[in-house]
């Protein structure tokens, strides 16, 4: 009996390898009779702005030497956009500027001869990125029914008397998606799904009965932002669908939605709120799925968690495995912040082959901590704090940006996962990485954020794509703009992605990383990041012909082909 058992998994085993290896040589065969590039794009060290550069002519035959191999015929994850968020603290910011001014900033986001954005986030009450704070769009306590809901926050706007050099009292978080709105209905290319997260329910409904509990010797630094308190468990899933009721009353039809942002807290330094995978499965399926599918929004993309990839397995596996919940569910979201490097690309593979039919989106990333000095617990409190970030591109592109345990001794942080890094790295590693292994959607946090990196209300100031002197109204495009600019230019919604593989010699595991998408019209996007200081050479391999390319230093790159 073991005996034959032991055969029939060599059969097998023989089956799947040889399977594998006439795929990889069905992809190498096919004659796609390419002649030359379409396009190529860098954003680079060295000053390019997406710079369009020279095609290169493709040759017949196998490439040897750095071979970055393409297989368009095998197609992968569908994607649904890359992008960013709104946040008060962005609006408030914008509202600094003289409206035409203004206006140029918004079309070089969200136009198509601008970034083109098409995946955005937004906040559901307040977050840590608004100019005060703690707010809900129901703060009458005890308001079972609902009575006092308004989202009056969104609109209200900013009084000039009470913050100095606004130029648009009128303008807030709604206006400012508004706008987004009628650039996109303004053109052919006018897709703009949006992403909204609850920091918090209201903070009555909450165990603590606050907006959130910061760390202190009182409780042995242990803050918290609490847990929805049994009986209003159902009531926070009504907060939730009367946000997007009213929404949708104002024009804005909201595409996904997660139940909480970070679910495990923040130690309390901001509003949250707590879930467990099982409390969340729980509210899922007894209360806001049913409630939903009972709504007008039942076509509502739900995700679950929102919080750092290496626990997302945990949620999924909750939540995703659980035949009552799942289908209410159409993926889980994800963000970046236990590791500076690390794109845990293994927990995205993981989560994709136990659980294929449900999507990942990644819903927010930043350069955290921005300038803060730092606090008790930090080895090395000098490279800790950030210095000379704007209008100097040179700190995006080196090794200049630290995050929150940058060198920390705390009790359950590894330090080793948050070294020093390059801010421009970050962002392109973690975005060609994650699409290379299933991620369906990128979306950056705040758009725009002043010159300190602010406001947030809680001093949580992080770096932005689109940075503000509100003083000067001197906009500052850092090059993390135009690395997601080209991106999210090339890398469009209905775009698949496609199997990439890398034979790099000499080179560490790091220096190159690559990924490619193929649109309706076939053509093929293939981006790459260089980490090095120097250029590299490479063989581009699609099928039976190849195209030998350099990559810039410290650059990234996008070749694009029409098959």
């Amino acid at each position: 009996m073991h005996h034959s058992l032991n055969i029939m998994l060599i059969v097998l085993l023989i089956i799947l390898i040889t399977s594998c290896g006439s795929q990889n040589q069905e992809s190498i065969n096919i004659d796609y009779k390419l002649t030359s590039t379409s396009e190529i794009l860098v954003t680079s060290e060295n000053g390019d702005k997406m710079a369009i550069k020279d095609n290169v002519k493709f040759n017949n035959g196998k490439a040897e030497g750095n071979i970055i191999l393409i297989k368009p015929d095998v197609l992968k994850q569908s994607i649904d956009g890359i992008g960013t968020s709104f946040t008060e603290a962005s609006a408030f910011v914008l509202a600094h500027l003289d409206a035409e001014k203004r206006q140029e900033v918004m079309r070089k986001i969200f136009s198509e001869s601008g970034a083109n954005f098409s995946l955005t986030r937004t906040h559901i009450g307040a977050c840590d990125f608004c100019v005060e704070g703690k707010y809900s769009y129901a703060d009458s306590k005890d308001d079972k029914d609902l009575q006092s809901f308004s989202i009056k926050p969104d609109v209200d706007g900013f009084s000039p008397q009470k913050y100095h050099g606004i130029k648009d009292e009128q303008y807030d978080l709604l206006p400012m998606i508004k706008e987004a709105l009628e650039i996109k209905n303004g053109q052919k290319d006018n897709e703009l799904k949006i992403v909204s997260s609850a920091w918090t329910a209201p903070w009555w409904m909450k165990d603590i009965e606050d907006w959130y509990i910061s760390g202190s010797p009182d409780n042995n630094w242990q803050g918290t932002g609490g847990s929805l308190k049994d009986e209003y468990i159902p009531t926070y899933a009504d907060y939730i669908v009367k946000y997007l009721d009213a929404y949708k009353s104002k024009g804005i039809k909201i595409w996904g939605l997660t139940p909480v942002n970070e679910p495990h807290g923040n130690n309390g330094n901001w509003e949250s709120m707590h879930f467990t995978p099982e409390s969340q499965n729980e509210f899922v399926k007894k209360y806001l799925g049913p409630k939903l599918q009972a709504s007008q929004h039942g076509d509502i993309k739900l995700l679950i968690y929102d919080q750092n990839r290496p626990g997302m397995e945990e949620w999924t596996d909750v939540i995703f495995g659980d035949p009552v919940t799942a289908p209410y569910v159409h993926g889980v979201a994800v963000h970046w912040y236990e590791s500076t490097f690390n794109v845990y690309e293994d927990v995205l593979e993981r989560v994709h082959n136990k659980f294929p039919d449900f999507s990942i989106i990644h819903t927010e990333g930043c350069i955290d901590d921005l300038g803060k000095k730092a606090p008790d617990g930090i080895l090395d409190p000098v490279r800790f704090q950030e210095t000379n970030w704007f209008n100097n591109d040179a700190f995006w592109w080196n090794d200049n940006a630290t995050d929150w345990a940058y060198t920390a001794t705390w009790e359950g942080i590894n330090a080793e996962d948050h070294p020093i890094y390059t801010p421009v790295h970050r962002y392109a590693r973690n975005i060609i990485v994650s699409l290379d292994h299933w991620m369906k959607g990128w979306i950056d946090w705040n758009i725009v954020l002043d010159k300190d990196g602010g406001p947030n209300h809680v001093g949580n100031f992080c770096g932005a794509p689109i940075m503000i002197d509100t003083k000067t109204q001197n906009v500052y495009y850092t090059p993390i703009y135009y690395v997601l600019s080209q991106f999210s230019r090339t890398i469009r919604p209905g775009d698949s992605a496609v199997q990439t593989e890398k034979h790099l010699h000499d080179l560490n595991a790091d220096a190159i990383h690559t990924c490619a998408t193929i649109n309706k019209n076939n053509i093929l996007s293939v981006q790459l990041l260089n980490t090095t200081k120097e250029p590299v050479e490479y063989n581009l391999q699609i099928g039976k012909q190849y195209a030998s390319i350099s990559i810039p230093a410290n650059s990234v790159q996008t070749v694009r082909i029409k098959l």
